[in-house]
């Protein structure tokens, strides 16, 4: 004869609505805070969750509430930080506010690709789907896709029909540039990032922009790939093509390591020679050498602005575009002033 198990048993929904005097229908809305529900029956409610010390898993909420509470992310599995931390910064906000996320990463940036990635989030049955667009290839992809759940796009242009979230990525690159400014410095170059990236472009967009207000010409671009690599390449080149310039915009904190890598090896030096800005305020920014002046982002921020508006779009409310937020200038020592 087999023995009983001794573990009691998990209480159950059911348990709770009995506990509570509601249907079961009623406890699932509570826990997916459904507005439909009275105040005093929604205190009964999680007293009884607290009495029992339930604890619902997602596929209980699947089967009684008809809600999965699942997010489909797709990525292009890049390794910059920028894209990275984005997705950490959903994760956690998805983590805070008990859903889960179902990641898929498209290989490239092909239409078939991206299809290939959304179809597979598709079956895990996700409520809404996040795409973090940050090539130009991938948001003409998206515009393809016919799905008929909500899609929210990250990305920096804002320039689409579906409601898209990113952080103010030209806004940055104006303070870097004003913090040169005002610093004394005219003759200021930028080292963009890869020309098919929207945060390179926006980037590129609000360092042009503000040379122009002031009067400045703008010489053309050195492009990057992102990496410290392509930095110290092109700061290898600026050396030999005689470094007429005196600061430098750089799109990211790894090319500006490679570009003070490579003017150093030539004799030139950070600050008192070439003042540098980067981009993404990494944490190995504070420890370059000399300490990097950057523009840092609020990914925490994001994340909990994407999930707010995912979670917007599927109650049915009017979406409202949320304010992108603005990097923060964090100045260290690898910019000074001319003459100081």
């Amino acid at each position: 004869m087999p023995r009983a198990d001794p573990r009691p048993a998990s209480p159950t929904i059911f348990d709770v609505a009995r506990l509570a005097g509601v249907s079961h229908q009623t406890v699932s809305r509570v826990i997916n805070n459904h507005s439909s529900v009275r105040e005093s029956t929604r205190e009964r409610v999680r007293q009884a969750v607290e009495q029992l010390r339930y604890r619902p898993n997602a596929a209980a909420r699947a089967m009684v509430g008809a809600r999965s509470r699942s997010i489909g992310l797709i990525t292009t599995g890049s390794s910059d930080y920028g894209p990275s931390s984005t997705v950490l910064g959903l994760l956690s906000a998805a983590r805070a506010a008990d859903y889960s996320v179902s990641l898929a990463t498209a290989v490239d940036t092909e239409p078939a690709s991206v299809q290939a990635a959304v179809d597979l989030v598709l079956g895990q049955h996700v409520e809404a789907l996040v795409v973090v667009a940050s090539r130009t290839r991938i948001m003409e992809a998206v515009a393809g896709l016919n799905l008929r759940i909500p899609v929210v796009l990250i990305e920096s242009s804002g320039r689409t029909s579906r409601p898209s979230l990113s952080i103010d990525q030209y806004a940055g690159s104006r303070l870097a540039t004003e913090h040169l400014l005002g610093l004394g410095h005219r003759r200021i170059v930028h080292v963009a990032g890869p020309q098919d990236s929207m945060d390179a472009i926006e980037r590129l967009r609000g360092w042009r922009d503000t040379m122009a207000e002031h009067g400045l010409v703008a010489r053309p671009p050195l492009e990057g790939d992102w990496t410290p690599g392509s930095g110290y390449r092109i700061g290898a080149a600026l050396v030999r093509d005689g470094l007429d310039l005196t600061a430098l915009v750089v799109a990211n904190d790894q090319m500006s390591l490679g570009c003070v890598h490579a003017l150093a090896e030539e004799g030139i030096r950070v600050p008192d020679d070439v003042s540098v800005v980067g981009f993404d305020d990494i944490p190995e920014a504070e420890h370059f050498a000399p300490p990097l002046t950057t523009l840092r982002q609020d990914f925490r921020r994001l994340g909990n602005d994407i999930l707010t508006t995912v979670l917007d779009v599927l109650e049915g409310r009017q979406v409202e575009p949320l304010p992108r937020p603005v990097p923060t200038l964090v100045v260290r020592r690898s910019t000074r002033a001319l003459g100081g």
